[in-house]
């Protein structure tokens, strides 16, 4: 019969839960039972995680590592923070909706900067840029369209692809 240690199925690969939270507790200098405490979960929750047979969600992890005095952080490649993004609440469609998150919001759009311009709707007080690289193929078959004369004989410019 062998005893050797399996890997812990509930830690996430490269981040090693079980090893931060007894480095929190070494920190605090607190018992798993002190910590329990302190962080408003139970011993055995404590000891779970310490031993790697229960991955704590990100809400539980923010409260022990908060008994040390440390936080939470997302970091990039070379090692910066990355800062979450800024929620506007008076930034939102007419459903109450947030703005696609990939895509620049554009506060108070300027003539022009918005696709119902070209229509004669009324300028919401915000928008979106869309997918640039969609928008630069568009612009360039519209151009050509509009300018079917001036390029007779060239060949017309890819479409531009349908994201609907």
């Amino acid at each position: 019969m062998s005893f050797a240690k399996q890997p812990a199925a509930a830690e996430p690969a490269g981040f090693p839960v079980p090893g931060l939270v007894r480095r929190v507790r070494r920190i605090a200098g607190l018992s798993q039972r002190e910590l329990a405490q302190a962080a408003g979960v139970s011993r055995a929750t404590i000891g779970r995680i310490e031993l790697g047979s229960l991955a704590p969600s990100l809400a539980v992890l923010e409260r022990i590592f908060g008994v040390a005095g440390l936080s939470l952080a997302v970091v990039n490649d070379e090692g910066r923070v990355i800062q979450p993004m800024v929620d506007w609440a008076d930034a939102r469609d007419g459903a109450d909706r947030r703005y696609p998150s990939h895509l620049d919001t554009i506060i108070d759009p300027e003539p022009g900067e918005w696709w119902g311009d070209q229509y004669g709707l009324a300028r919401p007080p915000e928008t979106f840029y869309r997918d640039q690289r969609s928008r630069t193929a568009q612009r360039r078959r519209s151009q050509w369209e509009v300018r079917a004369a001036k390029h007779r004989g060239e060949p017309p410019p890819p479409r531009a692809p349908d994201y609907r």
